[in-house]
């Protein structure tokens, strides 16, 4: 698993993508907490998580776009699917390689605080329980956008699958004030993302969100898995 890691976080730093990840996060990440944190005379980083949060769901399928449909479409798949390797490993490798690029692009969530530190004592509870937050809901997206990118060769249907997948997921929270159900309210508030995301932003660690976030990366790793053993035999 660490050969494969190692191999495709390689990939990420040879080629654009990763630079281009950082730098637009980077970029975007700044531009608020300087308007909305510095300009303002505001310790709150609330909203900078909260803006975060929303571009993470559009900037993950960058990350995962090409990370098993570039092996579909060059049929470096067929040497990966031969090795003596579990598929859980192949998937875990390539899947963790996506994470840490993430990580690396909300560290600097940390830096805000340190910036904040300078001038008056930040909420760091809130400040880690965001971290924590955004750390599960990148875990789960490239779970999902790892899934997508094992379905197809073609980089583009992938990345607009994860586009498709974080627009959706971004509506599930509207539906509650349309269902007039309440069992049909509970139902969705429990599948939403920004839902379970909630908790984090208080700085409490809520264990029922932190097990659903880690059940999505679980379930879609496993999906993804049996995509890759159907085509092993097939």
């Amino acid at each position: 698993m660490f050969a494969i890691f190692r191999r495709e976080l390689r990939s990420y730093f040879t080629s654009p993508i990763a630079y281009i990840y950082i730098a637009v996060f980077y970029a975007l990440a700044s531009f608020y907490f300087f308007g909305t944190a510095l300009l303002s005379n505001s310790t709150n980083l609330s909203y900078v998580f909260s803006y975060l949060f929303t571009i993470s769901m559009f900037l993950i399928p960058i990350l995962t776009m090409r990370l098993l449909s570039e092996d579909k479409k060059y049929k470096t798949d067929q040497a990966l699917l031969t090795a003596p390797i579990s598929l859980l490993s192949l998937v875990l490798g390539k899947y963790l390689a996506a994470l840490f690029v993430y990580f690396i692009g909300i560290a600097i969530t940390l830096v805000f605080g340190v910036i904040i530190a300078a001038f008056t004592p930040p909420d760091w509870a809130v400040i880690f329980g965001h971290f924590i937050g955004l750390l599960l809901l990148g875990a789960a997206l490239i779970a999902i956008g790892t899934f997508i990118s094992s379905l197809t060769e073609n980089q583009v249907i992938a990345a607009v699958g994860g586009f498709a997948v974080g627009f959706a997921l971004m509506l599930v929270e509207a539906l509650t004030s349309v269902v007039q159900s309440p069992l049909l309210q509970s139902v969705i508030s429990g599948i939403s993302f920004t839902s379970r995301y909630q908790s984090f932003t208080v700085g409490v660690l809520n264990f029922a969100d932190v097990i659903f976030f880690l059940s999505v990366c679980v379930v879609f790793i496993f999906f993804t898995v049996r995509v890759f053993e159907k085509r092993r035999w097939s």
